[in-house]
């Protein structure tokens, strides 16, 4: 019987202990990145994190897309399993969270996370 009391009560601490280190997670709240175009994006240095809006035009294999907003188009790189079940066609508003991959010959975006508005 002492042997269940004392199971029972490490499995209760050690689940608080765990609850506890949630709650205790925390972050930055402040503002994020803006908003920029996808000409100003081309200017930035490379591995430089950038936040555009537009709708990606079409595919050009391999996990490459042009997208596009009212100033330029760029190439995308999105990666399959970022898709998560999203569709999106040429007509969509999209969001892109990524970052610059530049080289002497293009300039491209390597997305960490789409967001159809």
């Amino acid at each position: 019987m002492k042997k269940l009391v004392y199971s029972i009560v490490l499995i209760l601490i050690m689940f608080l202990s765990i609850t506890n280190l949630n709650a205790q997670r925390g972050g930055f709240t402040g503002p994020g990145l803006e908003l920029v175009s996808v000409q100003e994006a081309k200017t930035f240095r490379d591995d430089t994190p950038v936040l555009i809006q537009g709708k990606i035009l079409r595919s050009l294999g391999n996990e490459k897309y042009l997208f596009g907003d009212e100033t330029d188009t760029i190439i995308v790189e999105i990666d399959d399993d970022l898709w998560k079940g999203l569709y999106v066609s040429e007509e969509d508003l999209v969001e892109i969270y990524g970052e610059i991959e530049k080289s002497i010959r293009k300039t491209e975006i390597e997305v960490d996370r789409i967001r159809k508005l």
